[in-house]
């Protein structure tokens, strides 16, 4: 396992590969269909939140607030990360972001950005949302909640060895298009 902490240099994500297994650590910042529209649409960060070396998550984390008004997360899954393709690219290079999490991998535009931008897509465990909600020491903040409502809000989230899987990395390797080729192939086979 390769220990990850944020905001992670570009040196650091062009020396993974496909195939490497990381636990990041540090600050995480989700982002589903609305943030990503937004921002490929030229919206502006909150003042204060800054992609630029960091992570953004594509889960709609289940939060409970507590008498406090602070929150504790208690689900935080991947969610299916291909609906951001028409945006994830302009983001990755406009933001300087370093890694996207998410399940279901991505596209060639996106694999054309980290391979361009230095960044990587880290494929977490889908079905393992309670897990992962363990990873999540403390809820900082919430972002455009009243916007967007809960699920697609932008919530900064402090992790400890989050656990993912690098597939696809900055140098044009992507795991997606290597098991779609083989399954396609085998399909043809058998057809």
């Amino acid at each position: 396992m390769i220990a990850l902490t944020t905001p992670i240099s570009e040196a650091t994500i062009r020396s993974l590969k496909v195939g490497d297994e990381v636990l990041i650590s540090g600050v995480v910042f989700t982002g589903r269909d609305a943030v990503h529209k937004y921002l490929h649409e030229g919206g502006a960060l909150p003042p204060g939140v800054s992609l630029q070396g960091g992570i953004i998550y594509h889960c709609g984390p289940v939060m409970m607030k507590q008498p406090d008004g602070s929150y504790v997360c208690t689900a935080a899954g991947p969610t299916t990360s291909i609906r951001e393709e028409p945006y994830q690219g302009q983001i990755i290079h406009d933001f300087g972001v370093r890694a996207v999490i998410g399940k279901g991998g991505m596209g060639d535009r996106t694999a054309e950005a980290c391979k361009d931008d230095g960044c990587v897509y880290l494929h977490a465990i889908g079905g393992a949302a309670q897990v992962l909600a363990e990873c999540v020491k403390k809820v900082r903040n919430v972002y455009f909640a009243e916007e967007f409502g809960s699920p697609e809000a932008i919530w900064e989230l402090e992790v400890v060895d989050f656990p993912a899987v690098v597939t696809i990395d900055a140098h044009g390797h992507s795991l997606h298009r290597e098991i779609m080729a083989a399954s396609k192939a085998e399909l043809e086979k058998r057809l």
